[in-house]
């Protein structure tokens, strides 16, 4: 990012022109993935920990999901945007987005805030997975010219939806702990992207990320 700032005119200059001097000063360039990938991992394991059954108890991630999940992803949205970096602004809104929500969604329907019939609860969850599938999906298939690294990250969330959105609707835990498998995985690689970026941020060279899937 640059900007223009104005400075005097050298005394060896051209005298005729008294206009100020113009240059372009490079600032320094923000990461916000240094806060939005550590609190996205957080979230991630406390979502697998509770749909593999490791812990047994389907609202125990929901503290982290709406506290430090939640509000450290608005952040990194919002100094994505400040940088006018479009995609990865983009990319934490949507995450920003799934937990929260989910977040909203599990304490609604365990407190029954939004008035919904107990026997139309599975449809309800089954509606909000379905919905982030496909919006999720959408987004994977159009990062494709980004490095590999990234839709295949977005794949496995994918892929760990249709578990769960199977195992709602079956009522299959088998499903639903591939699904929470699935989101181990998912930590797995989001923790390779964190490294990757407090490696490179403290002087390190960058980690290798992939070749795009289409150039």
């Amino acid at each position: 990012m640059t900007a223009t700032v104005d400075t005097p005119v050298d005394a060896h200059m051209n005298h005729t022109d008294s206009r100020p001097v113009t240059q372009t000063a490079q600032l320094p360039e923000g990461n916000p993935g240094l806060i939005g990938l550590p609190l996205t991992i957080v979230g991630a394991l406390g979502l697998g920990f509770t749909n593999t059954g490791i812990v047994d108890s389907a609202s125990a991630a929901i503290p982290i999901v709406m506290s430090a999940t939640s509000i450290g992803l608005l952040l990194a949205t919002i100094w994505a945007a400040a940088l006018r970096q479009n995609v990865n602004a983009a990319l934490y809104s949507v995450f920003f987005g799934f937990y929260g929500s989910y977040a909203i969604l599990s304490l609604g329907l365990g407190n029954d805030w939004f008035g919904i019939d107990p026997d139309q609860v599975t449809t309800t969850s089954a509606m909000w997975i379905g919905s982030w599938l496909v919006t999720i999906t959408i987004l994977t298939l159009l990062v494709i010219r980004l490095p590999w690294s990234f839709p295949f990250l977005l794949a496995i969330v994918d892929l760990a939806l249709v578990c769960l959105l199977v195992g709602t609707l079956t009522a299959s835990s088998a499903a639903t702990q591939l699904g929470g498998w699935l989101v181990f995985l998912f930590v797995a690689v989001a923790i390779y992207f964190y490294v990757a970026a407090m490696w490179e941020e403290t002087g390190g060279s960058p980690l290798p990320m992939g070749r795009p899937l289409i150039s």
